[in-house]
């Protein structure tokens, strides 16, 4: 059977480990693995302001507000030697219309590389971003659709273009990672496609032991101009983070510095964020967590894309319960309380985003979302 056959074979019956392989001494050596998360559920969000100068609430069914829905594809090829190679393809979609991410066919990765046992991996493509990759697992809630995102209106899950990644082997309970993405343009080294990011790096330093766990960012993401231009979706970011293990509580900090040098003169150019929070397994099947987040953002005015100097807290309470190791039911309330220049949303939406779920300046906002998240 030729290899196109075998592929279309192990697609129909739904297996999921897809094996490609030309000959029997290679059938234990290399695979294709296909997985996925499917969630749904219903949220609702108040407060949200409407172009009049009024506020009104919604109701809707909603996909990806506990984590991204998302189908992929991974595969090694064992090379010999403790060197193999890697890749993996994966892209976002929403479950409520079947829509996928941005019109990218792999919206969230699509790289190739060689990973090895003694020099760790290498690998070149589109991936998350450094921060998105690093700071999810310091935040209570997850990066969920209210979480450390929230008020930083989602500058710390995004994900780039053109990257160039090593992650080291773990020494001592060590690790190293750094990302380079280039710009790919010929009008200037730093400069990136119209509507995307430009030039953009980072470096990320993770220590993990059985009672706490430590991580440094520092990342560089550029605007297409290859300037760092606004706080919240182009700028410098300084992370430091911790998770602290008890039996059934964990314990998670973080304190993340954001600047942008090159906003416009008389714009807020800088943030400060933090955020303390806990889980706490009631049984093996039953969690509860709760957090709180707060954004200061330093002097300077706004406008439609930059926020003006201010300060908000969301405070976050949520909890899961698992029918298995791959479904589980899940619920989250957030309230977000804006100083008088502030109009943060307790959902991760740009300042200028269309349709928006900001409220007006100095408005409070409380939202909520039920749903299912299954794992495949």
């Amino acid at each position: 059977m030729k290899l196109r056959e075998k592929l279309l074979s192990a697609l129909l019956v739904g297996g999921p480990m897809l094996s490609l392989i030309d000959s029997p001494s290679a059938q234990a050596q290399s695979s294709v693995t296909m997985y996925g998360r499917i969630d749904g559920g219903v949220e609702y969000l108040n407060h949200i302001a409407n172009a009049d100068g009024s506020s009104s609430s919604r109701w809707r069914g909603e996909g990806g507000d506990w984590g991204t829905s998302m189908f992929g594809l991974k595969g090694v090829e064992n090379l010999g030697g403790g060197l193999t190679t890697i890749f993996n393809l994966e892209t976002a979609f929403n479950v409520m219309d079947g829509t996928t991410g941005g019109g990218k066919l792999w919206s969230r990765r699509a790289y190739v590389g060689l990973k090895s046992d003694t020099w760790g991996t290498l690998q070149a493509g589109r991936n998350l971003f450094i921060d998105s990759d690093g700071v999810w697992e310091f935040d209570p809630f997850v990066q969920q659709a209210f979480s450390s995102a929230s008020l930083v209106r989602g500058r710390n899950w995004q994900q780039t273009s053109n990257n160039i990644e090593y992650h080291s082997p773990t020494f001592a309970g060590f690790d190293i990672q750094g990302q380079y993405a280039f710009g790919n343009q010929s009008r200037g080294f730093n400069y990136g496609p119209t509507d995307d990011f430009g030039r953009s790096d980072g470096i990320m330093l993770t220590y993990h032991s059985q009672l706490f766990d430590v991580r440094g960012i520092y990342d560089e993401l550029r605007d297409s101009n290859g300037r760092f231009s606004n706080i919240f979706v182009s700028s410098r970011e300084f992370f430091v983070g911790a998770n602290v293990h008890f039996d059934a509580i964990k314990i998670q900090g973080a304190y993340t510095h954001y600047a942008a040098p090159d906003t416009p003169a008389g714009l807020a150019d800088s943030a400060d964020h933090y955020w303390l929070g806990a889980t706490y397994s009631v049984t093996p099947k039953w969690a509860v967590t709760a957090a709180g987040f707060y954004v200061k953002v330093g002097d300077g005015g706004g406008d439609a894309s930059h926020d003006p100097s201010g300060h908000a807290t969301m405070y976050a309470l949520g909890t899961t319960y698992n029918f298995s190791k791959r479904t589980f039911l899940y619920g989250t309330v957030a309230y977000v309380r804006n100083s008088g220049q502030a109009n943060f949303s307790a959902m991760a939406t740009p300042r200028d985003d269309s349709p928006n779920t900001s409220p007006l300046a100095g408005q409070s906002q409380t939202g909520a979302y039920v749903g299912m998240m299954h794992t495949f």
